[in-house]
């Protein structure tokens, strides 16, 4: 059953308000003042919060940002009840976090109306995360056994294989077979480090002085980071002539040198994965006042509107039409670093024609104060 708390220092206005609720077959719980008001959303933690502004002691203000401050009570949707009619009273309650409000006086119809609303965005807001997070338990559960699995069954297949027959290999199988586990073992480690990367950008959204230590840092030569990374993964899918460079004169970028690696090696990965042999893949770089632009596209499978909108961790498109390696961590990896470093990622896609992706970047000024 639905549960409220109502918060209400006048007993006549609280009475009537849970007498309304509960003709609503909602559970209500009273509390006459903001510390019992508190103590009983701690104990509780109700559906919805509803609060008088204006009571002795602790005000509906007060209430509020303790509860807001509670990481298990932060999230409760909370209702002012004022008197007030001013503009300044509504806006501080919203700027405090507050999800609606109600000024008395109010009709039985206005205050259901309030309640009910706010029940429904609730749950409209957990079938959406629940919807995501099953979303991430398919991808993580079905998708990291197998991507774990293929390289490791590689590495032992031919390991074993070395073991067992070393006596009986020429040299030049031999050394074929150790190519396979070296690559296998690298595809491994990338893996690897993407998912643990991928968790360390989560946690340093959330954490202030992690955030500005990584902000001071700087590349001072991004043309030749970007070069030497593009050319590497072209060499690596054997596609140096379809590789295009137009990249301008170095300038100080406000990025680390590793995450700018990070960055370039995925969007050239992907790049030359998701296009045919033959085709450009154009790395180009472009400077204005004050940001530092990098434009990587090329002519190959693309993306719709909606799978450009869905892009996250752990899912790959048109899987079943197109085997590929890989979590599917690329892009939300690369999106990801550039915001952490206060840049931009967009995407522009025609399928089956053009693919850009434009990564904005800040760029360090003599004058900047940060």
């Amino acid at each position: 059953m639905t549960r409220i708390l109502v918060i209400e220092d006048e007993a006549n206005i609280r009475q009537n308000i849970i007498e309304t609720l509960e003709l609503a077959e909602m559970q209500t719980i009273g509390a006459a003042d903001g510390l019992v008001g508190i103590d009983l959303a701690r104990k509780y933690f109700p559906d919805v919060i509803i609060s008088d502004i204006m009571m002795p002691g602790l005000d509906g203000y007060g209430v509020l940002q303790e509860l807001r401050r509670d990481s298990e009570t932060a999230t409760i949707p909370f209702i002012f009840l004022t008197a007030k009619t001013e503009k300044s009273a509504i806006r501080q309650g919203m700027d405090l976090g507050a999800n609606d409000y109600l000024t008395k006086p109010f009709t039985a119809k206005e205050l259901l109306d309030a309640v009910v609303s706010r029940l429904e965005i609730t749950a409209a807001t957990a079938n959406y995360h629940e919807k995501k997070l099953d979303y991430f338990r398919e991808g993580f559960v079905h998708r990291l056994p197998h991507e774990l699995r293929t390289p490791l069954v590689a590495i032992l297949g031919f390991s074993d294989m070395i073991l067992a027959q070393h006596s009986d290999l020429k040299t030049d199988e031999i050394v074929e077979m150790v190519g396979h586990i070296n690559q296998a073992g690298y595809r491994l480690l990338r893996l690897i480090e993407n998912f643990l990367l991928h968790s360390q950008i989560d946690l340093m959204k959330s954490d202030s002085e992690q955030l500005q230590t990584l902000r001071r840092n700087f590349t001072a030569h991004p043309k030749v980071l970007i070069a030497d990374q593009a050319r590497q993964k072209a060499a690596q899918y054997t596609r140096l002539l379809d590789l295009t460079l137009e990249l301008v004169e170095d300038v100080d970028v406000r990025i680390s040198e590793d995450s700018l690696k990070k960055i370039t090696e995925e969007l050239v990965d992907n790049a030359f994965k998701f296009s045919s042999e033959g085709t450009a893949v154009r790395i180009s770089t472009t400077i204005t006042a004050n940001e530092y632009l990098m434009s990587v596209c090329n002519t190959g499978r693309g993306m719709t509107p909606q799978q450009i909108a869905e892009i996250g961790a752990y899912r790959q498109f048109e899987r079943i039409l197109y085997e590929q390696q890989g979590m599917g961590l690329g892009l939300t990896l690369t999106k990801g670093l550039i915001e952490l470093h206060s840049g931009s990622l967009t995407i522009s896609s025609l399928p089956g024609q053009i693919t850009k992706i434009v990564v904005t970047l800040k760029r360090m000024l003599l004058s900047s104060a940060d």
